[in-house]
């Protein structure tokens, strides 16, 4: 069989200190298939670059600068090179200080380039364990030469057809003969200012390469051992998925699921590469894999959970009978870059569920002005506290006799929501927060564990 090419990401946990380094450098030695190494900022890293940005003067930027200073050289204390290490990362280090001391205006570029900080960090640092432990060529690659985005600081949005030019001109050759251990979650724009992908996005990032370098398989190797039924923490009799199609873990990814960041499927899909999830904690237990096709197509795989939602119903008599109703309501919303997830219609009314769990400010909120901008239209009335759930599966539009037994079991819930035929892989609902965990322990038992 000839040579695969491989894409392994590490996350964050997988880079918390030398240890748990040394554990996916022994992951990358045992497979010289492993081209590229994808990392995350070493844990915790992130939130303290997010309360650097946020922190009010100068002292408490330099304070959080100083700590994840001595964070990282403290990794640096047990690697036998150590010092060439260190005058590595200094440079790095010394620029964070220098934001901290200057006190510059946080503008949405700058916080971009703030955050890129802990990606830069681990990747030199993890190249520095990988050399030490395998005794090979590696080499440190910033993936802002590769990964170039669009201008929207805080949640960029890739060029795929500059990305597959960059990595042929900068990439290709070096992977021929080197292992390349790379920065997930950044990118640049046009002008060589550094973008993020948004927060997650370091599995996007590795999959965006493993689609430029035309790879046959995208590892992503984190803290669980394997894809679930459902969260382990909600059912304890949740099982690991050895074997899942692209559709369901695209399901799965956007409905609650925490394993993957729901942009990754995208370049695996467009590529039809082979995804794997599995633990750098447990790399000997069995992981999942992610395929067009599986061998297996039960109707129902898994069940997703999805906290924060915010149900938004809108009332108005002009759309009896009328066009342009619709229109003029998800024009509103694109306009205030609000996304829309779970639709459902009445001759008189429309219901749609938001995500109110956003990690980027400014975004996704129903403000003031939002809703004055609907209110000029239409009534209006939001619910919150809510939960969605995702029954994902196979074929589910077809099945016959699957949305009786599935209310059927939940006759004593309120239901505020159901969204079914859209997808055939999925059945969606809302319900409130308090009885979600109850409502994904019923189903589990019954269609899982039954």
């Amino acid at each position: 069989m000839p040579d695969l090419f491989k894409v392994a990401k590490f996350g964050g946990t997988s880079m918390a200190d030398a240890t748990a380094m040394r554990r996916c450098a022994s992951i990358v030695k045992g497979d010289p298939d492993k081209k590229i190494i994808v990392v995350s900022a070493t844990s915790g890293t992130t939130n303290l670059l997010t309360e650097f940005i946020v922190s009010n003067g100068k002292e408490q930027k330099v304070e959080i600068a100083q700590q994840i200073r001595t964070k990282h050289l403290q990794i640096c204390e047990e690697i036998k090179n150590q010092a060439e290490v260190v005058q590595k990362i200094t440079p790095i280090l010394d620029e964070l200080k220098e934001i901290a001391s200057t006190n510059r205006i946080m503008t949405p570029m700058l916080r971009d380039e703030v955050l890129s900080f802990g990606e830069r960090l681990s990747s030199e640092i993890f190249t520095a364990i990988l050399i030490e432990e395998t005794g090979e060529d590696v080499i440190c690659f910033d993936v802002r030469k590769v990964i170039k985005t669009d201008q929207n600081y805080g949640s960029a949005e890739p060029n795929v057809d500059q990305i597959a030019k960059e990595y042929e001109a900068h990439l290709l050759a070096v992977t021929e003969n080197s292992r390349v251990v790379t920065q997930g979650f950044i990118g640049s724009d046009d002008n060589g200012n550094t973008t993020t992908l948004g927060r997650g996005g370091s599995d996007y990032s590795a999959a965006l390469l493993a689609e430029a370098a035309d790879a046959d398989v995208l590892e992503i190797w984190t803290d669980v051992t394997a894809i679930y039924t459902t969260d382990p923490r909600i059912v304890k009799t949740a099982k690991p998925i050895t074997e899942i199609s692209f559709d369901e873990a695209a399901e799965l990814s956007v409905f609650g699921a925490k394993v993957l960041h729901p942009a990754t499927m995208v370049p695996a899909i467009r590529k039809n590469i082979r995804v794997y999830v599995g633990s750098s904690i447990y790399p000997e237990k069995p992981g999942t894999w992610i395929v067009k096709e599986t061998k297996s197509k039960p109707a129902i795989s898994a069940i997703s959970l999805r906290r924060n939602q915010t149900l938004l119903t809108v009332h108005s008599l002009d759309m009896l009978h009328r066009y342009g109703f619709l229109s003029k309501l998800f024009q509103v919303l694109s306009d205030h870059k609000i996304s829309v997830d779970l639709v459902t219609t009445s001759e008189v009314s429309v219901a749609l569920t938001l995500d109110s769990d956003i990690h980027t400010p400014g975004k996704q909120k129903l403000t003031d002005e939002v809703m004055n901008d609907l209110r000029s239209f239409c009534e209006v009335n939001i619910e919150r506290n809510l939960a969605l759930i995702a029954v994902v599966g196979n074929n589910l539009e077809a099945t016959a006799g699957l949305s009786g037994p599935v209310f059927g079991s939940l006759i004593d819930v309120n239901i505020r929501l159901i969204c079914h035929g859209a997808s055939s892989h999925n059945l969606c609902f809302l319900v409130s927060e308090s009885e979600a965990e109850g409502v994904v322990n019923i189903l589990h038992n019954k269609f899982i564990d039954g």
